[in-house]
This record gives structure tokens, sequence and C-alpha cells, in this order.
């Protein structure tokens, strides 16, 4: 199985507590996620932990995806990661950190995901999917960018 790494971090003039807090609320993923994904919350809790499962349902080039996800690691207010328990990977492990900085607070997200249909999925990869999240990535700095400022 060939695993890839996505890594993004942005400086947000905001302290740490108050970008954890809202990244606490599994329903402001939906300000994060880009317009094109058509992105539904199924069930989720009002605020994560550890052991919190997120279902929900989004499209990927118009065809309809179930993805469940569960928080294994919380650390307010510096960490936390979600796992896909199911959804449209074979692997995808996100760690959000947070960070103090002069300038308010870093913050990184590592994905680190895997496709399957093995060859199929890595020419997929190189294809469309390596493109298709640097652009969700992309929409969500800029709605970090709008949320807290730059």
């Amino acid at each position: 199985m060939k695993t890839y790494t996505l890594h993004r971090a942005q400086v947000v003039p905001r302290r740490v507590e108050e970008v954890f807090e809202f990244f606490s609320h599994a329903g402001n993923l939906q300000a994060l996620t880009p317009p094109w994904l058509d992105f539904r919350m199924v069930n989720a809790p009002g605020e994560l932990q550890a052991g919190s499962l997120i279902r929900y349902q989004l499209r990927i080039h118009m065809l309809p995806i179930r993805w469940t996800s569960e928080i294994t690691a919380w650390q307010p207010p510096h960490r936390f990661v979600d796992v896909q328990l199911s959804g449209p990977y074979t692997l995808w492990h996100h760690e959000h950190k947070f960070s103090p900085d002069p300038r308010g607070t870093i913050v990184e997200d590592t994905v680190q995901y895997a496709l399957p249909l093995g060859i199929l999925g890595q020419i997929g990869h190189w294809g469309l999917v390596r493109r298709d999240l640097k652009n969700v990535f992309d929409y969500r700095a800029a709605k970090m960018r709008e949320l807290f400022g730059e």
C-alpha cells in the first residue's frame, strides 16, 4: 500500500485556546469544507473528545460518499487526531496541531493517506486525488483567514 502525506501550516492571529475551541465543535467542519463537496453532517456530538464518532456524507466528482471518522487522540488545546473508519481511503490519519506563536497560533495539518485499488489508486492519486486534496486544503486555509484574520 502506497502512503502519501499532505502537510499544511498557517498562522492565525488568535490565541491557541480560541482556535482549538473552534475546532472542537464538529459542526464547524462544514465552514471549512468547500461547497463543491456538498458536505452534510449525518451524526456528530456537539463537542468532540477522544472516541467521538463523526458521520458525514459528501460528493467527490458527483459520487456520493459516506465517511465515518473517529477522534483517536484529544489533547486540548494543542492536538487531536481523526482517523477514517469507513470512507473512500484505505488509510486516512489526520493530525491537527495548534501551537502558540508570537503572531497568534500556528495551525498544522498532517494527513497520511492511502488509496484503494493498488496501481490504479496510485494513478488516480497523481491524476486527480492529489490535486483535489490540495484544492480542499487551499479552501480551508482561505476560510481560516476569513474566520480568524491574517
